[in-house]
């Protein structure tokens, strides 16, 4: 039985494999996942992660497919009128992870233009989690205000900035560190990083 749904939305911002890292885990963990994916999301899949862009649902399976007990489905950006654009689709929430600042800027407007910036204006009239992960640096008074603008709607943001405390040896734990954040704001347990006062191995 599954543990829950989850919609994640994945943008052109660089830092795909927070979003793949987040996936993974909530999919091993029993959760189902409900993936958006913008075109600049996709591009970034393959320029960072060398992903094949141009067959999306093969690339997917690849990559997803397997003994997982949670299920992954997939939504085309473009389709508006999926399961995941409608209040009534139950759900624990929606991490949008990495997010673009074109991304946070409709979502902050409620634009609804694309069926992920619809999804997370779903979070926020029905009182959901909404967590975005903003992925860029410097930042202006825009980007600035419209993160102010949701945060004062409830949503979460968490920039992608990585800490040292824990001492990190690979780029994997600096990933692990920022996802485990998510996933506390998620109020599902992990060890992906470890904790301020917790002891060395």
């Amino acid at each position: 039985m599954s543990a829950g749904r989850w919609i994640i939305g994945m943008t052109g911002a660089s830092g795909a494999a927070y979003g793949v890292r987040l996936c993974r885990f909530l999919l091993g963990a029993g959760y189902d996942v409900h993936l958006i994916v913008t075109d600049a999301g996709w591009r970034v899949l393959h320029d960072e992660l060398g992903w094949d862009a141009a067959k999306r649902a093969d690339t997917l399976e690849r990559q997803f497919g397997g003994a997982s007990p949670g299920q992954l489905t997939y939504h085309p950006n473009s389709d508006i009128g999926a399961s995941v654009a409608s209040g009534s689709f139950r759900t624990k929430g929606m991490a949008v992870i990495p997010c673009s600042m074109g991304t946070l800027s409709g979502i902050a407007r409620a634009a609804s233009d694309n069926l992920l910036e619809r999804a997370a204006d779903v979070m926020l009239k029905e009182g959901r989690k909404l967590i975005v992960v903003p992925r860029e640096t410097p930042l202006h008074e825009i980007h600035l205000d419209h993160m102010l603008r949701l945060a004062r709607m409830g949503a979460r943001i968490v920039p992608a900035m990585p800490a040292f405390y824990q001492k990190p040896q690979t780029l994997e734990d600096i990933v692990d560190f920022l996802v485990g954040k998510v996933l506390d704001l998620m109020d599902i347990d992990h060890d992906l990083y470890r904790r301020w006062g917790e002891p060395h191995d």
